[in-house]
């Protein structure tokens, strides 16, 4: 399991499993985000046995199952309450870590005070590239 912390509080995850989530509790993680969806991967487990576990953890869980590139509005508001609501710190994963990086940079663009080179710099030293929606990023900040 990598974790990469991409702001205090907050970090992304590759694929996690049952047993990955008593690591999670063990590293002093308070909430989880599930940006898998159901049944997407043979080795994606249950969402109810990922729950489950985390709650017998004392994780707070969050589900927001997205497809890879398709994020809609409800999606990234979606993370964005998650970010404001949950306890930290949070960790948010997916099958590589890019969706779940792709909605931390898209819900926090969406503040007026956002700094957009930052997000894309973190993105980019977890191992992801966000160049590609440095566009998107910057509109979404001007009309908030």
């Amino acid at each position: 399991m990598n974790i990469h912390e991409l702001e205090p509080g907050f970090a992304i995850s590759e694929a996690l499993t049952p047993d990955d989530l008593e690591d999670v509790a063990a590293r002093g993680y308070q909430s989880v985000i599930c940006n898998r969806r159901p049944g997407e991967a043979e080795d994606h487990p249950d969402d109810a046995r990922l729950s489950e576990k985390a709650a017998s953890l004392g994780l707070e869980w969050r589900c927001i199952p997205v497809t890879p590139g398709d994020y809609s509005d409800a999606d990234i508001a979606a993370f964005g309450r998650a970010l404001d609501e949950l306890p930290t710190p949070i960790l948010a994963f997916c099958r590589s870590g890019k969706r779940a990086v792709h909605l931390w940079a898209h819900a926090k663009s969406q503040g007026e005070s956002c700094d957009i080179p930052a997000l894309l710099k973190a993105a980019r030293d977890a191992g992801h590239d966000l160049e590609e929606r440095r566009h998107a990023l910057e509109a979404a900040q001007r009309h908030s």
